[in-house]
């Protein structure tokens, strides 16, 4: 564990590295627009689309909420003690 690394690189390169990626999904982001644009899809069609997956992502939500709440009716003690080891793998990760 003693091991150090003889490398070249600096902090600058590392920052470089990191966003990379990150300007990466600018440039497509924008290619995607502004193709969108050109198209004639405004940005109207595009907030529909955000809506349209924003009701999915609830509604999904929802039905694990209530499959959740099914489960939890149906077998109380075996949820109470699957959350209560679940708190103690919490807290003794935490506690390192």
């Amino acid at each position: 564990m003693t091991e150090t690394y003889a490398g070249t690189t600096g902090a600058e390169d590392i920052d470089d590295d990191a966003n990379t990626g990150a300007a990466e999904l600018d440039r497509r982001a924008d290619a995607i627009l502004m193709d969108a644009r050109l198209r004639g899809a405004g940005s109207r069609s595009l907030r529909q689309a955000v809506r349209e997956d924003a009701g999915t992502a609830r509604d999904w939500g929802r039905d694990r909420t209530r499959r959740l709440r099914g489960a939890v009716e149906a077998e109380p003690m075996k949820a109470t003690l699957y959350a209560l080891g679940i708190g103690v793998l919490i807290g003794l990760l935490a506690a390192r």
